[in-house]
């Protein structure tokens, strides 16, 4: 029947759906709250690939979105409807799954930003935390030399 879209059609809307379905259970893995930054970033590198992922999967979606269309003009209208109708579910899962992708990009971002500058201020903070330690067993001066005594104190 020429209303009937041809087999590519299918085959593409299979392999869509079936990366769809792989994509969504990746993403709705529970965040674990990592304070490893090489987790993080391999993590990211997974976001990314699936951000590439995403956009290689496009043409297939633009694909099936003409199809329905052709389709629609020539197919009787509870045929293409029918068509239509899954076209829109598929491209809303898309949309969707899009859109949780950078979000979660961002946010991962955002994190090893934070853990970056807090392990920089830590690190800071224990250099700091040595030197007041070496001053601080440092040879006090006698109490009568006034003058060493009080450089002492200024540097303290």
């Amino acid at each position: 029947c020429d209303s009937l879209p041809p087999a590519h059609y299918k085959e593409t809307m299979n392999t869509i759906l079936l990366w769809i379905q792989q994509s969504e259970t990746k993403l709705s893995m529970p965040q674990v709250a990592v304070a490893e930054y090489e987790v993080m970033e391999q993590r990211l590198r997974e976001l990314k690939a699936l951000q590439s992922s995403l956009q290689e999967q496009q043409k297939g979606l633009n694909y099936l979105s003409t199809t329905v269309e052709d389709l629609s003009r020539k197919a009787p209208a509870d045929v293409s409807q029918r068509y239509r109708s899954e076209i829109e579910v598929i491209l809303g899962r898309w949309k969707k799954l899009s859109a949780q992708l950078v979000e979660h990009c961002q946010k991962l971002e955002e994190r090893m930003t934070k853990l970056q500058r807090f392990q920089n201020d830590t690190k800071t903070l224990k250099k700091w935390m040595a030197e007041v330690d070496v001053f601080l067993k440092e040879e006090w001066p006698a109490l009568g030399d006034s003058e060493a005594l009080e450089k002492q104190l200024e540097q303290c």
